[in-house]
């Protein structure tokens, strides 16, 4: 991790004031626009970790001044335990000492005893992990030693606040460096764990959910095989806690590397590799213990004051059975250090390449039953997790099926059958919360796309009216298709699943039939007219609105598609006969979405919302530039809109959306992200998915032009690779040596010494590829690793720039 210092006092209060002043037509005001990093007066501190042994851990931190001048740096290493004792649940409480010069120890009656070893600091300051009550509600401390001492002991030289019988459950090493220009100043720390029994004999009480798991592997951990990781030789700690640690960094260090190496296609560059490993690193760096227990939260602890009585009637209050208590994939563990259900998915197919036992566990996590509702509802997200995310476990969990089949030979059939059963939950509450009247069309309310509607999708209607939602729908016909494809892989082994594969072809066949015909009104989701689809407002008095908005949400039908080869029917004569069944005496249906008796490439069948004619009106608009098509992906709204913005009057007020391509310039869902316009990863990688099954039926004879208007015309592979390349061109350099998603933050950058950096950002400008958002996550833009390592294995990767 590389975290860059300034040198100069943090500018908290310009940041505030000029943000403040700025309207939402105005970027943000960010750190590299201030003075703070000017003449690059700042260090560059770099933070490694290396482990001799899962708990014997190396830590070095290395500071560069990239300034012009020497500077003085305090580093400032802590170690600290959760304050636990003051919540009135258990008083007992850990303790760290000094155990010798330049040593702390850690006792702690659960997790054991631990040092931690920092080699040649100046001091070890001592205090209490409590928070200053004196300073912040003007009564008494507990301690005269509590947390913030530490700070004013350095930085006001108050070290009377300091424990001097250096004992506490919050513990600094003091470094004091000056550093000359260019130059470096390092520090090396060792954090391990001396008494292992005693340890590992708790280790239920502190990682058991609340069923337990007896002595099965908990998913979402390493496998104890991984756990109980080799060591260098040598049996035992060395006298030296230092001695032996630059060859266990050296080590480390080239097993990282072959291990990447390994990963990446033989054909990538090294500018490729070096964009899909980071990529793939930043996910694994997010990864984060989150503590939330809710029914806790909802009563309080004991040793404080009660909290209101509305919280029982508040958010989360529904999910009093949540127990979150587990290692998660976060989007971000600095800006978004809580896990949602629909990120989490995402997530999920690149770290599959890495680490497919934890990518199973994760997803295996969300749909255990302390944290799927009682009802079937997956939890959304930490602010809500009432809230409803789109429906894409059950893709996520069938790709890393495959994924590690193709990379092991065998997929987990167990993980499989496990997860599918509680998928049927799932689908089950969306069935019956979502679609209001029983018709097959379905709400959902936001979604995840935030503000790309003409209001909030979410919010309800005072006169009863409810939006019919061209996503929600699509995504309902994608989870039913998701599931009819698990089910057909575990009836290859089962027969019984056949009967359930069915069910999922049904359900699918009414959402078809319904998205043709809301509710037998004459009216559907596609307009003849646009010759595209939109959300439709339902109205108390039986009228449907359409609300004309081009956003990506009209573009999702595209991502219910399944191709299923021939022979594989054949071997289901259950689910054989019943499709022959749909065919003989439901044609009106089956003709929708499926041409059986037409064979495409290699035999298959497929399955789809839109085909034919939809399909290649949809991709007309899809692969427009002035629409659709960036540079760098499918844009969130279309182009159209800049110049053509959506008007709908609301109770007397006008609602517009306009293409937006940077920041959003609407307070909706606080305005912190923006699907007006940006470019997303998840959507535009399922819409890549999407292209490449149509291709697996429709073969090379079927071509669209791409761009539209440009007189080329393209496989729909050839669509899926031109999209993809041009995701992955968000951090290729250029001719000019540019890389576009530095557009929007280039100052926070050093051309001199940042050139084998990259962020991925949230979302992208729709117009320059500029990076927005939370500029520190990975998450779901790490799919990027996947598209990097897609294009390698076809052999159609791009290097323009």
């Amino acid at each position: 991790m590389l975290y860059r210092y300034p040198q100069a006092r943090f500018p908290y209060e310009e940041l505030i004031s000029r943000n403040a002043a700025r309207s939402r037509m105005e970027p943000e005001l960010e750190l590299w626009h201030t003075n703070a990093l000017a003449e690059h007066r700042y260090f560059d501190i770099e933070i490694a970790y290396a482990k001799r042994t899962p708990e014997d851990i190396l830590i070095r931190a290395t500071a560069t001044n990239r300034g012009p001048e020497r500077a003085m740096l305090h580093f400032l290493p802590t170690f600290w335990f959760r304050n636990t004792w003051s919540w009135g649940h258990d008083a007992r409480k850990p303790i760290l000492r000094e155990g010798a010069p330049a040593m702390v120890e850690a006792r702690h009656n659960v997790l054991g005893r631990y040092e931690l070893h920092c080699e040649n600091a100046d001091a070890l300051l001592f205090a209490e992990n409590e928070s200053n009550l004196e300073r912040l509600w003007g009564v008494p401390n507990r301690s005269p030693f509590v947390k913030d001492s530490i700070n004013d002991a350095v930085t006001q030289n108050k070290i009377e606040l300091i424990n001097p019988e250096k004992v506490g459950t919050k513990a600094t090493a003091h470094y004091r460096f000056t550093v000359t220009p260019g130059e470096r100043a390092s520090i090396r720390l060792r954090l391990t764990r001396t008494d292992p029994g005693s340890a590992r004999a708790s280790r239920a009480s502190v990682g058991a959910s609340p069923t337990g798991l007896g002595g099965k592997e908990v998913r979402g951990e390493a496998p104890r095989t991984a756990r109980e990781a080799r060591a260098l030789p040598g049996e035992e700690l060395r006298s030296d806690p230092f001695s032996d640690f630059d060859e266990i960094f050296g080590r480390r260090q080239n097993e990282a590397d072959e291990f990447y190496d390994s990963v990446a296609p033989v054909n990538l560059t090294s500018e490729d590799k070096a964009i899909q490993r980071q990529a793939l690193a930043g996910l694994l760096w997010t990864k984060q213990f989150y503590y939330y227990i809710v029914e806790e939260w909802l009563k309080g602890d004991p040793a404080s004051p009660p909290p209101p009585a509305s919280r029982w009637d508040g958010r989360n209050a529904r999910w009093r059975h949540l127990y979150n208590e587990r290692v998660m994939s976060m989007p971000d563990s600095w800006e978004f250090p809580w896990y949602a259900s629909w990120d989490l998915a995402f997530h999920c197919i690149p770290l599959a390449l890495v680490d497919p036992h934890f990518a199973k566990g994760q997803l295996d996590i969300i749909v255990r039953e302390w944290y799927q509702h009682p009802n079937g509802q997956l939890p959304a997200y930490e602010w809500n997790f009432g809230d409803v995310n789109p429906p894409v476990v059950g893709w996520a969990a069938w790709r890393v099926f495959q994924i590690e089949r193709k990379q092991t030979g065998k997929g987990d059939r167990a993980f499989l059958e496990t997860i599918f059963h509680k998928l049927l939950l799932a689908f089950t509450w969306w069935v019956n919360r979502k679609d209001s009247e029983g018709k097959n069309i379905f709400e959902g309310g936001f979604l995840g796309l935030d503000n790309i509607g003409v209001f909030d999708r979410s919010a309800s209607f005072p006169d009863g009216s409810h939006l019919e939602q061209s996503d929600s729908t699509s995504w309902m016909a994608m989870f039913s298709l998701n599931l009819m494809r698990i089910a057909i892989e575990l009836a290859r082994e089962d027969h019984v699943y056949e009967n359930i594969a069915t069910k999922f072809f049904e359900h699918f066949l009414g959402i078809a039939a319904a998205m043709n015909d809301l509710g037998g009104s004459g009216i559907g989701l596609w307009n003849e007219e646009d010759e595209f689809y939109y959300d439709v407002l339902h109205t108390p008095g039986g009228r449907y609105l359409p609300l004309k908005v081009r956003s990506i949400v009209g573009l999702m039908p595209l991502l219910a598609v399944e191709t299923i080869q021939w022979q594989l029917i054949d071997a289901l004569p259950g689910f054989k006969s019943r499709l022959e069944w749909y065919l003989a005496y439901r044609p009106d249906l089956a003709s929708l979405v499926s041409r059986w008796h037409e064979p495409g490439m290699h035999e298959t069948r497929l399955l789809a919302l839109t085909r034919g004619h939809r399909m290649k009106r949809l991709l007309r608009r899809m692969l427009d530039p002035e629409e659709f098509l960036s540079d760098y992906g499918i844009r969130s709204v279309s182009k159209y809109h800049r110049d053509h913005p959506y008007r709908l009057t609301v109770q007397g007020q006008e609602k517009m959306v306009n293409y937006e391509p940077a920041e959003s310039q609407t307070g909706i869902f606080g305005g912190n992200s923006n699907w007006r316009g940006p470019v997303w990863f998840p959507i535009n990688y399922l819409l890549i998915e999407s292209l490449q099954q149509f291709h697996h039926y429709y073969g090379d004879e079927f071509k669209v032009e791409c761009p539209t208007r440009s007189g080329t015309y393209l496989t729909l592979k050839e669509v899926a690779n031109e999209l993809s390349n041009r995701l992955i061109k968000l951090w290729l350099r250029n001719e000019k040596g540019e890389r576009p998603f530095l557009r929007a933050s280039a100052g926070a950058f050093n051309p001199e010494t940042d050139s084998e950096l990259w962020w991925f950002h949230e979302y992208f400008n729709g117009d320059d590829g500029g990076g927005l958002g939370a500029s520190h996550q990975t998450g779901w833009t790490a799919l990027v690793a996947k598209l990097i390592q897609q294009q390698g294995e076809f052999g159609t990767i791009s290097h323009r720039g």
